[in-house]
């Protein structure tokens, strides 16, 4: 639990979130399907203009594993993969410890968020973000791109240097994505960038 507690609104709280998925070079094995193995989540007070909390959620795959190229890409395991919380206890810790369900939240680009839907249609668990699911996320990377004119949206490593702004931690680790989303949002909430809740 952070600091500020995940009762009532969300108090100028903002949840930036940062998955990590079964992945193969190739096509998937047959049956297998792309899941969450890794939810990283970085608490940004946008009042304070602040990153106040980081978690690391890992979640166990129903109906995939982690392959060798999954490992090399994310660091993580099959084991540790295999040793996570489930897809539904993953949900509910998001609304329970993290206040998913009132707080606004954030991802690079929409994948995350139509991860999110996906998975939870599949496994028939309530979506943790609140309702509808597009009114509660904003696509940081679309906001990054038009406050900085851009054509073409940057990746988040690219969007770092562009902001001049170091990569902290490992990419694809989602917690520490998250961390670096999170910096490149208060950039934007510098600029009057950032859209009001």
């Amino acid at each position: 639990m952070d600091r500020h507690g995940a009762g009532g609104g969300h108090g100028g709280l903002l949840n930036v979130i940062d998955i990590e998925a079964t992945c193969w070079e190739g096509q998937p094995p047959p049956g297998a399907v792309s899941e969450i193995i890794e939810i990283g989540l970085a608490v940004v007070d946008l009042v304070a203009r602040e990153r106040v909390a980081r978690h690391r959620v890992v979640v166990r795959p129903a109906r995939s594993r982690v392959s060798a190229f999954c490992t090399e890409l994310t660091g993580i395991t099959p084991a540790e993969a295999d040793a996570g919380m489930s897809f539904a206890e993953a949900c509910d810790t998001l609304v329970r410890e993290h206040g998913a369900a009132v707080r606004p939240w954030a991802s690079w680009g929409d994948y995350d968020r139509h991860q999110f839907v996906r998975q939870c249609a599949a496994d028939g668990v309530p979506y943790p973000f609140g309702r509808p699911a597009e009114r509660t996320h904003t696509n940081a990377k679309a906001v990054f791109a038009g406050a900085h004119g851009l054509r073409r949206r940057p990746g988040m490593a690219r969007a770092l240097d562009l902001a001049g702004l170091p990569l902290q931690g490992r990419h694809h680790r989602g917690v520490d994505d998250a961390w670096n989303i999170a910096q490149l949002v208060l950039g934007l909430v510098d600029r009057g960038s950032w859209p009001v809740s």
